[in-house]
């Protein structure tokens, strides 16, 4: 009886398993076999759905030829965008959650203040594009990669800070108290001591940090309209007056996503380091 029960449950994890994977791939499949297929086989039905087509590489060939500038364009945005978010917004959270960890403020205290981080992702980021661009616009930054990188920053902050303030709680303070025994000063100490062990934790955050400021796109919609426009407003723009060009969609998609997975295998056991030393505690 035993064996039985224990055999039904395991089919039916594998059942959620494949449910869950099959759910995962399909959007990648959809886009890989869309790329290659001509504009009249996209709405074609057919009795085994996305496989009975001949794979055409037209899409791909146009998109580079005709239209490579803009997407290099907007993969080099993206690029410059991601990363200077990312950087900036682990630099600030680092500063900010090491000295939530570390301290205790009585004016503010320390719950309110994590609290009042947290809230910045509760807002719904249309309330707030009217200021930005209002704010950019008398900055002279509109369709400038500093006014998405400053306005990314705010949004993905608030990750980085709670992140990295449950990392340096989990560091002991000893270590840091005998640096402090031996000369070392306080940013001596954060810098020598808890960044290094708070080393798997940064790239994490910083993963974290690149992908939403990667996928980004009302910001980016209202705050460019040329020169700095990232991949997001790129892919958008295959909609045509006839509809959506779902072909060219699917090539850029590919594309899209090719530098930030390249990102991820790269730093793939930093990652795994860094969620597993309790990094995203609540």
């Amino acid at each position: 009886m035993s064996k039985k029960r224990h055999r039904i449950v395991e089919t039916l994890l594998w059942i959620v398993v494949v449910i869950v994977v099959l759910w995962v791939v399909s959007p990648f499949y959809w886009a890989v076999i869309t790329s290659f297929k001509k504009p009249a086989d996209v709405f074609r039905l057919s009795s085994i759905p996305w496989v009975q087509f001949r794979p055409t590489l037209n899409n791909w060939q146009t998109e580079f030829n005709q239209r490579g500038p803009e997407i290099t364009r907007g993969l080099l945005n993206s690029v410059t965008i991601a990363i200077g978010a990312s950087v900036f917004a682990v630099f600030l959270g680092s500063l900010a959650g090491y000295g939530l960890a570390r301290h205790r403020y009585t004016k503010w205290r320390n719950q309110s203040m994590s609290f009042w981080f947290l809230s910045q992702r509760f807002l719904p980021p249309a309330a707030t594009v009217i200021p930005f661009f209002l704010l950019m616009k008398s900055l002279k930054l509109l369709d400038t990669q500093i006014a998405l990188i400053l306005v990314n920053t705010t949004f993905v902050m608030p990750f980085a800070v709670l992140i990295m303030r449950d990392m340096f709680k989990e560091l002991p303070v000893e270590l840091e108290e005998a640096a402090w025994v031996d000369g070392c000063s306080r940013w001596q100490s954060f810098v020598r001591i808890a960044l290094p062990l708070a080393a798997p934790a940064l790239v994490a955050t910083v993963i974290i940090c690149f992908a939403f400021a990667w996928n980004e796109f009302l910001f980016a919609l209202v705050l460019t309209y040329k020169k700095a426009s990232p991949m997001t407003v790129v892919i958008a723009g295959t909609e045509h007056t006839q509809g959506v060009q779902f072909w060219y969609v699917s090539t850029r998609l590919l594309l899209a996503i090719i530098p930030p997975t390249i990102l991820a295998l790269t730093v793939q056991k930093y990652i795994v380091r860094g969620l597993t030393m309790g990094a995203v505690k609540g």
